[in-house]
């Protein structure tokens, strides 16, 4: 009876069939395994760019904040609109000048913030004038604007009649 029990226990293990395989280790990492090597070091070199790109446009974010921050202090709108009202006075002075009919100035030069700005009123041949304003920056490069004198007819007709033509 002794016997019996192991015998029985040894038939049972040998009636069912076994089965095994090799035992086979692979490498997840394909640095490692060699497949999907490529496209692992594209995804890293993607992964690296967009950090590094990441970081730069929060630098460059930050300084365009703190540079937009500079600029809306009190003083800085102060400064803007005492240059924006001087220019426009320089201007009204100019063209007061070059337009003004009871002592016209006929030449004059001045340069502002590095570039050169002169005007002179030409007579031609026909009898008409007109201003040739020139302007050349610090760089070299040269701007003639010509204005006539005279010819426009604002807030009255050509002709004189105060009709459309209609």
């Amino acid at each position: 009876m002794k016997l019996i029990l192991p015998a029985c226990f040894i038939i049972m293990l040998l009636s069912f069939p076994l089965s095994a395989t090799e035992i086979v280790h692979k490498f997840k990492n394909p640095s490692f395994s060699g497949v999907g090597t490529a496209s692992h070091y594209l995804t890293v070199e993607n992964q690296e760019f967009s950090r590094k790109k990441a970081i730069e446009e929060a630098l460059e974010a930050a300084r365009k904040a703190a540079e937009r921050e500079e600029n809306n202090t009190t003083l800085a709108k102060f400064i803007r609109n005492l240059e924006s009202r001087i220019y426009a006075q320089m201007a009204k002075q100019l063209v007061e000048n070059m337009f003004n009919n009871d002592n016209p100035v006929r030449f004059g030069s001045f340069v502002l913030e590095g570039s050169t700005v002169t005007y002179e009123v030409i007579t031609n041949e026909d009898g008409t004038e007109f201003i040739r304003m020139t302007i050349v920056d610090d760089q070299g490069s040269e701007t003639i604007i010509e204005i006539p004198i005279g010819s426009g007819n604002f807030g009255s007709d050509g002709d004189g009649s105060g009709s459309d033509g209609g």
